[in-house]
This record gives structure tokens, C-alpha cells and sequence, in this order.
């Protein structure tokens, strides 16, 4: 529904954004140089600062830019419960044209401590890049429940012999807040 003379998506006019996403992780065997299985549970704190007012005015592509900072945890659920976690730093486009709806695309990465006991991965210390998609629906003014899907890639960037990466997709799902 488009926005109408009583509504507004509440990302036009919002400041900063709070939130928390949840879900499952698995890589992709045989995509890229993956090998190894990994399934995740997984659970992500974040903040958002957006960067631009509304661009686009009444256009499809009508939105705001959004730098977000986040802090995941990745528990691997079939390798005996061990984990990794890092901090992602991610740019996001939301698009407002819609009063309740608010999709969004979004790239990033950032550094990652990994302790899977993976020797193929040669190193704990790891990086990310991730992109993907996803819609929030406003349930009031300023809470949205969000459901999300990102690729997911880490690897050790070359530093050690051994570099295996994990190529994977996450389905998530969480709450976000607007102030």
C-alpha cells in the first residue's frame, strides 16, 4: 500500500534504528572452495544510523541510506557447539515508499573469530562479507518485525597456507526499533 496522506513509513523520518535478528545458517558444499557442512544458529545484536534524508520522492526506488553496526554469534549447531562471532559493519539501502512495509538490500562485512576446530580454515582469525535482502512490517509507529536472507562468506583472507571458506545462506528473522 502506498504511503497515504495520513501514513508515513516511520524510516523516512526515523534517526537511529535498534534491533536483534535470529535464525539458521548453512553453508553451501561444493560452492566456491567450500567443502565442509556447517549449520548455525544465530543470533545478532545491531544499530543503525542513517545517513541521508528521503531520496527519490515519489520514484520505485524512494528511500534513505543506512549505515548499520552489528554484533553476531554464530553457534555451530553440528560441530559440537562451538562458535564464532565478530563485528559486521554493513550499508543499507530502505526504501520508504510503502507506510507499513519497509524493504531493504544491504553489503558489508567485517572481522571474524572463528573456533570451529576446522584446520582447513588455517587461522581463528577470519573476515566476512555478507549481502542480502529483506522487509520489515510495521506493527506501530516505531517497532517492525523483520525477516531477512544474506549470503554469507568467511574466509581467512590469505593470511594463513590453508584458507577454506564458508559459503553459506542465513535465513533470519527479528524486531527492530525506531527512534
Amino acid at each position: 500500500m502506498p504511503v497515504s496522506a495520513q501514513g508515513q513509513n516511520p524510516i523516512a523520518t526515523a534517526h537511529t534504528e535498534v534491533g536483534f535478528l535470529t535464525g539458521y545458517g548453512i553453508t553451501h558444499r561444493d560452492f566456491g572452495a567450500t567443502r565442509t557442512q556447517v549449520q548455525t544458529w544465530d543470533a545478532i545484536v545491531r544499530a543503525g544510523f542513517f545517513l541521508s534524508d528521503e531520496i527519490g520522492k515519489g520514484e520505485w526506488f524512494q528511500g534513505r541510506h543506512q549505515f548499520v553496526a552489528e554484533l553476531p554469534y554464530h553457534l555451530a549447531v553440528d560441530h559440537d557447539g562451538r562458535s564464532m562471532t565478530g563485528f559486521y559493519m554493513l550499508g543499507h539501502w530502505r526504501f520508504t515508499s510503502h507506510d507499513k512495509i519497509a524493504p531493504y538490500v544491504f553489503a558489508g562485512g567485517g572481522p571474524m573469530y572463528v573456533d570451529l576446530g576446522l584446520p582447513s580454515m588455517g587461522s581463528r582469525l577470519c573476515f566476512s562479507y555478507q549481502a542480502g535482502t529483506g522487509v520489515q512490517y510495521f506493527i506501530n509507529s516505531t517497532t517492525a518485525v523483520d525477516f531477512q536472507y544474506r549470503y554469507h562468506h568467511i574466509s581467512n583472507g590469505d593470511i594463513a597456507d590453508r584458507n577454506e571458506p564458508l559459503n553459506s545462506s542465513k535465513i533470519l528473522f527479528g524486531m527492530a526499533y525506531y527512534y
